[in-house]
């Protein structure tokens, strides 16, 4: 092998896990972006999710209050909605696969555990209610198959509250994590959905619309099994 051919490894090894997103993480700071494989930058709001619920958030927050179910929050990142939720007397788990942010969750005094939501995890087919906020419908590329696994781990009856994109969006996407400095994670799918988008991926996972809310410009779902 010539001096040409060698490769040097890339300094990350594994997208949100070993990337400048665990870095944010351990520091609660940005900024950073998912760079798209065409050039374009979407931002991550690294400062809003390592705050306390902001109004949005609430929003979501309430609604899970009001049902009173065990909830499952999907992407939990630092962990400020479950541990709300907790603070309010309600069961509540976070899932995330950045061990930085499962930390910081549980320094917030959530519980969470650092898995996939395509590991087994506590309570399969038994969680009231399951949160995709924070763009985690892109969770994996493939909107379909995260929301099939979604409906297995809710009960019969169970509600998903999903946070969607603005607009009528429905892309699939390679992105990475990168930083101010330019320093970027792998590449790795992902999914942008709108609200009308979002419907028709729920529907064939055995979802029905049962609520649409915005609130300071983000934009909201509520759909049952």
């Amino acid at each position: 092998m010539t001096a040409q051919e060698v490769v040097a490894p890339h300094p990350y090894s594994r997208p949100w896990s070993d990337d400048p997103f665990a870095e944010a993480m351990r520091t609660g700071n940005g900024p950073l972006w998912l760079r798209r494989d065409d050039g374009h930058r979407h931002p991550l709001e690294v400062e809003r999710w390592c705050a306390p619920p902001d109004p949005a958030d609430w929003t979501l927050l309430f609604r899970c209050l009001h049902r009173g179910q065990p909830t499952l929050d999907i992407g939990c990142g630092p962990g400020r909605l479950i541990a709300a939720l907790q603070t309010c007397g309600l069961l509540a788990l976070g899932v995330d696969v950045t061990r930085s942010a499962v930390l910081r969750a549980r320094g917030m005094g959530g519980s969470a555990l650092c898995r996939s939501v395509f590991d087994r995890l506590p309570g399969e087919g038994r969680w009231g209610t399951a949160l995709l906020a924070d763009g985690n419908l892109g969770i994996g590329g493939d909107p379909a198959a995260l929301l099939r696994r979604v409906a297995e781990l809710l009960a019969p009856d169970g509600q998903l509250m999903i946070e969607v994109e603005r607009g009528d969006l429905d892309e699939r996407i390679t992105v990475a994590v990168e930083d101010a400095a330019g320093r970027s994670g792998p590449a790795f799918p992902w999914a942008r959905l709108g609200a009308r988008a979002t419907v028709d991926c729920a529907v064939g996972a055995g979802f029905a619309l049962t609520d649409a809310w915005t609130c300071q410009g983000r934009h909201f779902l509520a759909l049952r099994r």
